[in-house]
């Protein structure tokens, strides 16, 4: 759109009139830039290293570029993270720990990953109405590994589309996430004729598996409650933060015919046990094989991260999937009145 010639003391500006809510990017060359959110009548002020302008020392003047600065640093501690534990891989290359390194390791990434996929969640849900949930959705760790993945969180591409969608209809990115849904939905509803599995109102797979004391319990045994079908792990820390919330749910609507069936991912016993202790989750239903990501429910409920869970009926038929916080509230809610 504009170019400014830097002066000495290093400033420059740009004046754009600008007619509506839209993203710019203020740029070096195309590897080096900033993403912001202007809106008409905003004066923006950014002070940053000329080699590193997506993470600037100050901004002010403009609420929606802040906030999408603040979920870039989240986003750059993640892919720090990752890093770090590559470097950890590399210096045990041709090593006996190897194997048990490489293991650690995945369990370690996994939680890093479940970690940033929660927060970016929370985030949109905290800034629906804002354009800048909207890139959000695009974030990736590495190239070609996305934050949100466009299947197993279709709700929240769902959800800035509608929102969106409604505020800004002729705006090009948000005419461009509408079309993207669409195909989507379609592409999973196809998908879900095909394999009916896991369509709401149809039976789940049958789980049987030992309780912390070798108990066998089978999922069919909970028929005639409405039963949170949870997948966690005491490693997770996503599942831990999570567990409160159906805590909270437990004693909400127990007594009114609710209960959890809880199936973890753990790899030992001692951990299994510390988690459902710590959580207070002892009231409910627990039960696990102790394979971690060889379980096999994995495979069974075509799990690819944890907290995943399914809302089922007196009938073990799905209502829903994957409620969070106040979304389970308010579902269990609908389900009892």
């Amino acid at each position: 759109m504009d170019s400014a010639a830097i002066a000495e003391d290093g400033s420059f500006s740009f004046s754009i009139n600008a007619e509506a809510p839209a993203f710019y990017l203020l740029k070096t060359d195309e590897t080096n830039f900033l993403t912001m959110l202007l809106e008409p009548g905003q004066k923006i002020e950014v002070t940053a290293d000329f080699n590193s302008l997506n993470y600037p020392v100050s901004l002010s003047g403009s609420e929606g570029t802040m906030l999408m600065t603040e979920y870039n640093k989240r986003l750059r501690e993640t892919i720090d993270k990752l890093s770090g534990l590559r470097d950890i891989y590399l210096k045990s290359v041709g090593t006996p720990e190897l194997p048990v390194v490489m293991d650690q390791l995945d369990s370690i990434s996994r939680t890093y990953l479940e970690e940033i996929n929660s927060y970016t969640k929370k985030y949109i849900d905290e800034n629906l109405k804002s354009l800048a949930s909207l890139p959000a959705l695009y974030q990736q760790v590495a190239p070609g590994e996305y934050v949100l993945n466009p299947q197993k969180d279709l709700d929240y591409f769902v959800r800035v589309d509608s929102s969106l969608y409604s505020l800004y209809p002729d705006y090009e990115p948000v005419k461009t996430l509408h079309e993207q849904v669409s195909t989507l939905v379609s592409d999973i509803t196809a998908q879900n004729m095909e394999n009916p599995e896991f369509v709401k109102e149809k039976e789940t797979p049958e789980i049987s598996l030992p309780d912390p004391q070798g108990d066998t319990i089978k999922l069919s045994s909970t028929r005639g409650n409405v039963v949170l079908l949870d997948f966690w792990a005491s490693w997770c820390n996503p599942c831990r933060t999570e567990n409160p919330n159906l805590v909270k749910a437990y004693d909400l609507y127990h007594d009114k015919g609710f209960t959890i069936y809880q199936v973890s991912l753990d790899r030992t016993m001692e951990a299994w046990i510390n988690g459902i202790n710590e959580d207070n989750l002892g009231r409910w239903i627990h039960v696990s094989d102790l394979k971690y990501w060889k379980s096999v429910v994995v495979s069974l409920y075509n799990l690819e991260q944890i907290p995943t869970n399914f809302l089922l009926d007196r009938e073990g038929r799905i209502l829903a999937s994957d409620l969070r916080g106040e979304s389970l509230i308010r579902k269990l809610e609908e389900v009892f009145q």
